[in-house]
């Protein structure tokens, strides 16, 4: 319990921080799901839920919800599976 009117005030911020946090982070999970299916279903569709997934990753790490280095990593996964669906769906070895 704060006892402090600074204490207090840091506490409604941790509140509100941990909610949009919360938001957000529930969104981009969404998206990367949609992409990941995309990518399973139709690679040749994909494109574009893959790149709406890439934008929400770096929206998330510029706001400092995940770490730049986690958006990354995710998006380069992404990029890589689509990359391979396409190859495989296009019939190269």
């Amino acid at each position: 319990m704060a006892n402090h009117a600074s204490a207090e005030k840091r506490n409604r911020q941790r509140i509100k921080r941990t909610a949009r946090n919360r938001a957000d982070k529930s969104a981009l999970r969404t998206e990367i799901k949609k992409a990941r299916t995309a990518v399973k279903a139709a690679p040749a569709d994909a494109t574009a839920a893959v790149r709406t997934a890439t934008s929400e990753l770096d929206r998330a790490a510029s706001k400092g919800t995940i770490p730049r280095r986690r958006a990354s990593r995710l998006a380069g996964r992404l990029a890589a599976a689509l990359h391979k669906a396409t190859k495989a769906a296009a019939g190269a070895p």
